[in-house]
């Protein structure tokens, strides 16, 4: 469902597709049956005019040989390099992405909104370079944002119906540091919609669908799911979570900026074979982001390599805390905001790090149950066995086991296994008590909050709006699978409900994070914990900590039930997570490089060459 956001997409002269594009009107390019092909004939028209309109000089020929230049796995370094010595350009850049999108995007569906600008900025900023101008390092390179993240030369949606069209009044804090720093923000990916706090239990909403893009595609296995009991259209490979990393793996862009409450970085960079770095909670500007709870809500970036997602870090960091958004500026930025000082080879010689086995490798049974939970099927058992003797090779002193106190506790009250986040219908009002209010509270609280920044551009005024506007437009797929994350959201009194939510928030940090990932690190003296791909996003998430994922191995999609007879499911990647305590990203970076720097182990998807 991609959109090109400017005007219909026909065949008309390049004159007549300039005008139309200072007209925006949304265009689904889907709804109209457009080709591919069809698509690119109108992104050239747009780069026609563009250039027409600028009367812009080409710049003197190049041979082949200099010329020569694909943004296929393309680093940001190299772009850069390319740009610097006159092999590309940003304008040849942004074509070429553009022209990926037009060859595949009807089979993934990783962008809500492509910026019919883009080739416009591009061009800007080469006028820049040639003049001696460079705003910073990741000027000239395409970025997509993920479309909770505010723009206003292109809409926010959420993915939510009630925001399709939606241009808010003013971007995000981060956006304006991509551009000062000389990113051409490309398009607006697909997304679980509102960050997947819509529907949970009975119904959960899948991983990367929302009502306005439909379901992102696996492009490692860009298949529907043939199974009965899920034959909607979701993947039969997952996305993963609600921040896509399906462009970014496909090649559509050079990087992509998620956010994080619960995984949604982490997962789709493991699910997609990426290097990502989930923040630390105030270590990125939240500020004109849709909300799920400030308590953990986080952007961050998701790229090929841990070096591309280093140097996002550093520019989405900003030069100084941000005044709208009061978490920023507990932690200490490096200097210059660069983060590539940490990318050292050398990085895991003498680091110690912890192997959490109980539940995250191995099953365990909490106090008071007799069935056992968590543990790794053995084709990634075997990955991580692989995966821990190499960091054994390049210097590092494993801990194993490594045990994370509150997950072996045999005190049912402090044991983070009985302690989980209040999900759907199962936890409405009445049957909360023993899980955490903590999201359904903080959706209530920052989401009204953040609907109010919006004055009276907002198209709807209240979660309590949404609930209704989402009940009178199911006919047009609102609420799918129904709206029961936001109904319990709903159901919460900020006020009376408050002592709630602050004992709630206490028992999460205390079994997360001082009882959990701190005890473990404190206790063997550790640099980082390890987790197999993403699964130790939950635990991360309650107090705000950092991870950093890299790439690594493939494993069977054992799905249950089981794929019918003769479909073949293509494998998963599966990729390994370096945790620290807050702050820790610049130790995290050292370790996490280090390993895919000796493994090198990305392989990108071999269905879009």
């Amino acid at each position: 469902m991609s959109r090109v956001w400017g005007g219909p997409q026909t065949c008309a002269p390049p004159q007549a597709a300039r005008l139309r594009l200072k007209s925006p009107e949304r265009v689904s390019i889907k709804s109209h049956g457009m080709k591919p092909q069809l698509i690119f004939v109108f992104l050239a028209f747009v780069s026609v005019a563009t250039v027409s309109a600028q009367n812009q000089r080409r710049p003197r020929a190049l041979k082949p040989s200099q010329r020569s230049f694909t943004v296929v796995e393309a680093s940001i370094p190299e772009m850069q390099a390319a740009m610097r010595t006159g092999r590309v350009t940003s304008r040849e850049l942004v074509l070429q992405y553009l022209t990926r999108i037009a060859l595949y995007e009807d089979k993934l569906h990783a962008a809500i909104t492509v910026n019919p600008n883009a080739l416009k900025e591009a061009e800007a900023l080469d006028r820049e370079r040639a003049r001696g101008r460079i705003r910073g390092p990741l000027h000239g390179i395409p970025i997509a944002l993920k479309d909770n993240i505010q723009t206003t030369n292109m809409p926010t949606t959420g993915g939510a119906l009630a925001f399709d069209g939606f241009t808010p009044p003013y971007e995000a804090t981060l956006t304006t540091n991509l551009r000062r720093a000389g990113a051409v923000i490309i398009a607006k990916t697909s997304m679980t919609e509102l960050a997947n706090w819509v529907a949970g239990p009975p119904t959960p909403m899948p991983g990367n669908y929302s009502a306005i893009a439909g379901y992102g595609m696996n492009p490692y296995d860009p298949r529907r799911d043939p199974r009965e009991g899920s034959f909607d259209g979701r993947p039969a490979l997952a996305a993963g979570g609600s921040s896509s990393g399906i462009g970014t793996a496909a090649n559509f862009w050079a990087a992509n900026v998620g956010t994080e409450t619960s995984g949604s970085i982490l997962n789709p960079a493991n699910q997609n074979m990426l290097a990502a770095i989930k923040p630390t909670v105030g270590r990125i500007s939240r500020y004109g982001v849709i909300p799920i709870t400030a308590d953990q809500d986080t952007p961050g970036p998701l790229a090929k390599s841990v070096t591309d997602a280093a140097m996002l870090l550093g520019v989405m960091e900003g030069a100084a805390p941000d005044p709208n958004d009061r978490a920023t500026g507990a932690c200490k930025p490096p200097p210059r905001h660069d983060y590539r000082r940490f990318l050292k080879p050398n990085g895991l010689k003498g680091a110690r790090i912890g192997i959490p086995r109980a539940f995250y490798y191995d099953e365990v049974v909490p106090p008071g149950t007799i069935i056992a939970g968590g543990g790794l099927k053995p084709a990634q058992k075997i990955v991580m066995d692989e995966a821990i003797e190499i960091l054994k090779k390049l210097g590092a002193i494993i801990v194993d086991p490594a045990d994370i106190p509150s997950v072996t506790s045999t005190d049912p009250q402090s044991n983070l296994l009985l302690w989980s986040m209040c999900s759907g219908d199962q936890n409405a009002k009445g049957k909360d008590e023993n899980c955490s209010i903590v999201l359904k509270y903080g959706m209530k609280r920052d989401f009204n909050n953040w609907l109010q920044t919006l004055g009276p551009a907002a198209p709807v005024k209240s979660l309590t709006d949404l609930r209704q506007f989402n009940l009178a437009h199911q006919p047009a797929g609102a609420i799918k699978y129904g709206q029961s994350q936001l109904d319990i959201s709903d159901e919460m009194d900020v006020e009376a409900d408050r002592a709630r939510y602050e004992a709630d928030r206490a028992k999460d940090i205390a079994l997360a994070g001082t009882q959990g990932i701190d005890a473990a690190l404190k206790e063997n003296h550790l640099d980082a914990l390890v987790f197999p791909g993403a699964t130790g996003a939950a635990i991360a998430a309650k107090p705000g900590y950092p991870t950093v994922i890299v790439p690594f191995g493939m494993v069977p999609n054992e799905s249950t039930p089981p794929f019918p007879d003769g479909f073949d499911a293509k494998p998963a990647p599966f990729g390994v997570s370096f945790t620290g305590s807050a702050c820790s990203e610049p130790r995290l970076i050292e370790l996490a490089y280090a390993l895919e720097h000796a493994t090198k182990r990305r392989i990108p998807p071999p269905s879009f060459p």
